[in-house]
């Protein structure tokens, strides 16, 4: 069995797909690498066969019709042999000793017998022009050793848990019984936050592994791209509201229900800022829509989160608006 699955979800990747390639490989034949071409118009699939041909054993290439970055991640954990499963973006790439040191670990862990269900790593915000940014968790999670919520500590705002900060057990994450939402944007969120509560064992391995670049214009992160986008991201966050009531495991699993809390708040705030940007009458309907749901679906959060940062991304736009244009400037964000 190999240690870790990498699944790159691939659409129209020609430019940049080689690069995180390039990068994974390193670790030989530890890991699999599964290319999902998701039915891409550009020379894709001929890159990705020319992989799958030069490395047998390591690299496979899988072709599907366009269905979305979620039908990709779907594909990639249907068909993964590895013990861990993790998702590389096509235009992102790992920092190559890191790879080494997430290998070693889990390989150590394996030794031990010490599955885990989740191993955290940091991530980079790579944009051009601009110096690296590191996301850490070094003041939430405890280094070096398992450990369940118990031990974990308040997550700042500008350090959440992303797709790029996490790899999964495969097993424990086929159990929880996920799957992705086709043809959706921005469902990288419902991968990191459906399976939390389920989650019992974790490792925080502080490495700068995951290099997310930002600055493409097409990117889905792109703010104007965002806006345009709005109803998906709108879409995403009440799925998540619905996923869950965090009040419900506040007397179980209290770390791991106001960490649901802070994720739902940030997903408020995103979606509250972006319909803020917009400045529409048709933008203030969807907030307006958007805060009505979760007051109905969940008055306890809502009351939460009209006292915090997605509170704060409601006020009148002469205040939010400027106070996010300076967030962005100093997390470095979109």
């Amino acid at each position: 069995m190999k240690l870790i699955t990498f699944a790159i979800p691939c659409y129209n990747s020609e430019n940049y797909m080689r690069h995180c390639i390039d990068s994974l490989l390193v670790a030989k034949d530890d890991i699999e690498i599964l290319i999902i071409n998701d039915g891409s118009k550009d020379h894709t699939k001929d890159i990705a066969d020319e992989y799958e041909k030069k490395y047998p054993g390591i690299i496979k290439a899988i072709h599907k019709e366009n269905a979305g970055h979620g039908s990709g991640v779907n594909k990639g954990l249907e068909l993964a042999t590895g013990l861990y499963y993790k998702v590389v973006d096509s235009d992102d790439w790992v920092d190559k000793d890191s790879l080494l040191k997430v290998i070693a670990t889990l390989k150590k862990l394996q030794k031990e017998n010490k599955l885990i269900d989740m191993m955290v790593v940091n991530y980079v915000y790579e944009k051009e022009g601009k110096k690296p940014k590191p996301i850490k968790y070094t003041k939430t999670l405890p280094e070096n050793k398992v450990f369940g919520w118990d031990e974990v500590g308040n997550f700042k705002k500008s350090a959440y848990l992303l797709m790029h900060s996490v790899i999964y057990n495969t097993k424990f994450l086929r159990s929880t019984k996920i799957h992705l939402p086709e043809n959706t944007f921005y469902v990288d969120n419902i991968f990191v936050y459906y399976p939390l509560p389920k989650v019992k064992t974790m490792y925080y391995l502080n490495v700068n592994f995951y290099r997310y670049f930002i600055g493409r214009v097409d990117q889905s992160v792109n703010e104007s791209t965002m806006i345009k986008r709005i109803d998906q991201q709108i879409k995403i966050t009440k799925m998540m509201i619905d996923f869950y009531n965090p009040y419900d495991y506040w007397e179980t699993n209290k770390r791991c229900a106001k960490y649901l809390i802070h994720y739902i708040d940030i997903m408020m705030s995103v979606s509250t800022i972006l319909l803020q940007v917009a400045n529409t009458k048709e933008h203030d309907l969807k907030k307006e829509q958007l805060w009505n749901y979760l007051k109905e679906k969940n008055y306890r959060l809502y009351k939460i989160c009209h006292i915090s940062v997605s509170g704060f991304c409601k006020l009148p736009k002469v205040i939010s608006v400027p106070g996010y244009h300076l967030a962005q400037k100093i997390f470095k964000f979109n």
